[in-house]
């Protein structure tokens, strides 16, 4: 499920916060899905519990994971809290690597063929189901 990079500069508990985004984004862990217990990834994974911990709580800072207590940790039906100055970073990146992709040659339909095929990648859409 979770495979550290032990050699990686980046810490661990980011490592798994960035393992379980994607496994969100992708619906990999589907809404309302409980993920495991620290207890029980620390288990399986012999990551420090402290380490899963922390990641749960920046999972949960950003609206990823819910936790109800008594229950566990559960993927939030929608991010409640949108961390702006992540979106507009995101945005100047997406913005420098258009520009780059402009200037090596790439034309404005590959662009756009770019982001529908991330799009439909991302949300598992089909061109089938396009009408």
């Amino acid at each position: 499920m979770f495979s550290p990079d032990l050699g990686s500069r980046k810490p661990i508990y980011e490592q798994l916060v960035d393992q379980f985004k994607e496994m969100i984004i992708h619906d990999v862990l589907k809404v309302n899905e409980q993920i495991p217990s620290v207890r029980q990834l620390a288990k399986v994974t012999s990551i420090n519990p402290n380490t899963i911990q922390k990641a749960y709580r920046e999972l949960e800072r950003q609206g990823y994971v819910c936790t109800i207590s008594g229950r566990g940790n559960f993927v939030c039906e929608k991010i409640r809290k949108v961390d702006q100055e992540k979106v507009d970073h995101l945005k100047r990146e997406i913005q420098k690597c258009v520009s780059e992709l402009l200037f090596m040659g790439l034309d404005k339909e590959e662009l756009l063929q770019l982001i529908e095929k991330t799009y439909e990648t991302t949300k598992g859409e089909k061109n089938d189901d396009k009408g």
